[in-house]
Formats: C-alpha cells, sequence, structure tokens
C-alpha cells in the first residue's frame, strides 16, 4: 500500500489524457464535417467525388 498512491495518480491522469483525446478528435470531427457541408453547400466538389459530364473521373489522369 505503499505505492497506492502514485499509482492511482498515475492511473487517473492516464485516463484522463485519454478522454482529452477522445473528446478534442471527436470535437474536430465535427468541425471537418461542418466545413466540408459549407464547402458542399458553395458548390465546391471532392476531386474524388463522381462527375457526370465531359469530364468524368475516369478520363482524369
Amino acid at each position: 500500500m505503499k505505492y497506492a498512491f502514485y499509482i492511482g495518480t498515475a492511473y487517473g491522469l492516464t485516463a484522463t489524457a485519454i478522454l482529452c483525446l477522445i473528446l478534442w478528435i471527436w470535437l474536430d470531427g465535427r468541425a471537418r464535417l461542418k466545413e466540408l457541408k459549407a464547402l458542399d453547400a458553395a458548390g465546391i466538389r471532392r476531386r474524388s467525388a463522381a462527375t457526370t459530364g465531359p469530364h468524368s473521373s475516369a478520363e482524369q489522369v
């Protein structure tokens, strides 16, 4: 029981760091989706999106 406080603190800090990373990734993903929706609404499309017309993605090199 001599090191219980040290071990508990280490586990607590590790759990806090992991939860902060998960939260950061989740919030960042939401922000990127919001940016993509804004670009899509502005008419800007991704190059990987399928297009129709004379310049389809199969013809691009």
